[in-house]
C-alpha cells in the first residue's frame, strides 16, 4: 500500500483533533477512549498511534492547536515600557474573555480543559500542562501589578503575590461560571466591572489617557 503524503497525514491529524474536541466535549476526557476518537474521525485506531503516543499526547496537541486565550493574551504584554502595565493587563484579560465568548472552537476546547477533564493516571501530563499555564499566568499578573504600583508610586493594598492569586481566581471563576450557564450573564461586561472593582480595591486605576474601552 502506498505511503500517504505529508498533506494527507496532516489532514488525518487534524481530523483526529477535530473529532477529539467533539467527543471530549460530549463524554468527558476520562470516559473517552482512543477507539471513540478514531471511530468519530473515520480512521483506524492505528492512525491515532501514528500521530500521538497516547490520549494525553492527543489532548495536549488539541490544546496547543487552540491556544488558551488568557495564556496567549498575557504573553503579549510587558514588552513596551511606555505602556501602562495595568492597562495592558486589563486589555489582555478582556481580550481573552471576548475570544472565549465569541469563538466556538476556543469555547469548546476551554470547556473541555476546565470542566471535563479528570487528572487520572493516564492524564497526569495534562495536569502538568495546566499547572504550568497557571504558574505562568500568575507570574505575569504579579509582574504587571507590581509594575503598575511602582509606576503610580503607591504600594498595593495586598502583597503582589496575594493580589495576583486573587486576580487569577477571579478570572478563572468568571470563565467557569459562564461556561456552566452562558445565558446567565454577559461575560465581557461582567468581567470588565469585576476587574475594575478588584483593581480599585488594590489601590490601582488605569491612567486617564489609557482607560480600557467599554465592552461591546
Amino acid at each position: 500500500m502506498a505511503r500517504c503524503t505529508k498533506e494527507e497525514a496532516l489532514a488525518t491529524r487534524n481530523r483526529l483533533l477535530d473529532a477529539a474536541e467533539h467527543v471530549f466535549a460530549e463524554k468527558g476526557v476520562s470516559r473517552t477512549s482512543l477507539h471513540d476518537i478514531a471511530e468519530a474521525a473515520g480512521v483506524s485506531r492505528g492512525a491515532i498511534y501514528w500521530h500521538f503516543k497516547n490520549k494525553a499526547d492527543l489532548f495536549n496537541a488539541m490544546m496547543e492547536r487552540t491556544t488558551w486565550p488568557l495564556e496567549d493574551s498575557l504573553h503579549q504584554i510587558g514588552h513596551d515600557p511606555a505602556l501602562d502595565p495595568l492597562h495592558e493587563l486589563q486589555r489582555a484579560i478582556l481580550d481573552a474573555m471576548r475570544k472565549i465568548a465569541s469563538d466556538e472552537r476556543i469555547r469548546r476546547v476551554f470547556e473541555v480543559a476546565t470542566l471535563k477533564v479528570e487528572y487520572v493516571d493516564e492524564l497526569l501530563a495534562v495536569k502538568a500542562r495546566h499547572l504550568q499555564c497557571y504558574v505562568d499566568a500568575v507570574f505575569q499578573m504579579e509582574r504587571s501589578l507590581r509594575e503598575a504600583a511602582a509606576r503610580r508610586g503607591a504600594p498595593l493594598r495586598a502583597s503582589p503575590s496575594m493580589a495576583a492569586q486573587g486576580l487569577h481566581a477571579l478570572v478563572v471563576g468568571l470563565i467557569n461560571s459562564w461556561l456552566l450557564a452562558p445565558e446567565a450573564f454577559e461575560l465581557v461586561g461582567v468581567a470588565e466591572m469585576a476587574l475594575g472593582a478588584y483593581l480599585e480595591g488594590l489601590g490601582l486605576a488605569p491612567e486617564p489617557e489609557q482607560q480600557v474601552a467599554p465592552a461591546q
